[in-house]
């Protein structure tokens, strides 16, 4: 990883982040980067921790798990970000910091019961299903609010926000729409208490409209690390 590109590559994504805040009437200190690591391996994470990152996104358990051992010695801390399966629960409760896909029962009871045995408590978001696309995972935005409620029952998750993946297509209304009405859920399930003050939800091609339909994260690999082969 050549650090001196990479370092343009942050600098160049802040400054589109900070654009993207004030023209939608925003202060950017409001808006945090998520770097997306997947599929590059532990020097890039090491030349990304020396411009000051901390935390990285990672769609798969078992690439978690080799950077984490490969990079023992610093601290990282690990976002999972794509679809998670329950028998990955007991590698996510010793090595994540957050997961922003917890989008079913079955796995918050899993993580739970991990994260009890440990004696940790995990940050998470709930991933909301607002594109078209059969392939996206994420909750139905109508079971929503029954599903936050059921999470009150487990203490070692602490419910921060909401998560989402916009529809893939060069429609800007139609992404917004997917972005908006993720703010809109979190909106209405504030009146029944929830506070979710955190939104993620943008990635390198779509995280302006985000950031103007309310992101508070965006969730950026391409942009920062470069292509993916």
């Amino acid at each position: 990883m050549d650090a001196a590109h990479l370092a343009e590559n942050w600098a160049a994504v802040r400054r589109r982040v900070d654009e993207a805040c004030l023209a939608a009437g925003r202060d950017p200190a409001d808006v945090a980067v998520l770097p997306v690591s997947k599929t590059f391996g532990p020097d890039a994470v090491r030349a990304a921790m020396a411009l000051g990152l901390r935390r990285f996104g990672e769609n798969k358990v078992q690439e978690i798990r080799d950077k984490a051992a490969a990079l023992s010695d610093v601290s990282v801390e690990w976002v999972v970000i794509g679809h998670l399966q329950t028998n990955k629960a007991k590698d996510v409760a010793r090595l994540a910091s957050e997961v922003q896909s917890l989008d079913r029962l079955d796995l918050a009871d899993a993580l739970h019961s991990r994260l009890q045995a440990l004696g940790r408590s995990l940050d998470v978001l709930v991933q909301v299903k607002t594109a078209r696309e059969e392939t996206k995972s994420g909750l139905s935005p109508e079971d929503l609010p029954a599903f936050l409620e059921r999470l009150r029952a487990y203490p070692t998750l602490r419910v921060r926000g909401l998560m989402t993946l916009a529809t893939l297509s060069e429609d800007e209304g139609e992404v917004r729409a997917c972005f908006r009405q993720l703010r809109e859920l979190r909106d209405q399930c504030a009146t029944d208490g929830h506070g979710l003050p955190r939104l993620s939800m943008g990635m390198s091609a779509d995280f302006p409209l985000a950031i103007a339909e309310g992101a508070t994260e965006v969730r950026i690999g391409t942009a920062i690390f470069g292509r993916r082969f």
